[in-house]
């Protein structure tokens, strides 16, 4: 555990980073530097993006997986790192 604590710290000091999110299995946020209401909000609609654009990659290629995922916007910056049992979604500034 100190070891994903350890990492989380470190992304969370890169320049422009706004926030962290690991989400659970359930879409549930279990850790985030963001407020509760914003990460329950990204925690929901992402945990959906990534499972649809996961079942895409599966659909073109059932041999091959979602590994990341990252958006882009005007404002923010979205980065999804699926993993089996959870989610990490870093949000930054693409500016900084």
């Amino acid at each position: 555990m100190a070891e994903v604590e350890e990492t989380l710290k470190r992304i969370e000091t890169h320049k422009g980073v706004i926030g962290t999110i690991v989400v659970n299995a359930e879409g549930i946020p279990i850790r985030t530097t963001l407020d509760n209401s914003t990460a329950v909000q990204y925690a929901g609609l992402l945990r959906h993006l990534t499972m649809k654009a996961r079942s895409t990659v599966r659909d073109i290629d059932p041999q091959n997986d979602l590994t990341f995922l990252r958006i882009r916007s005007k404002k923010h910056e979205i980065m999804v790192a699926p993993e089996n049992d959870f989610l990490l979604i870093v949000i930054q500034n693409p500016c900084e």
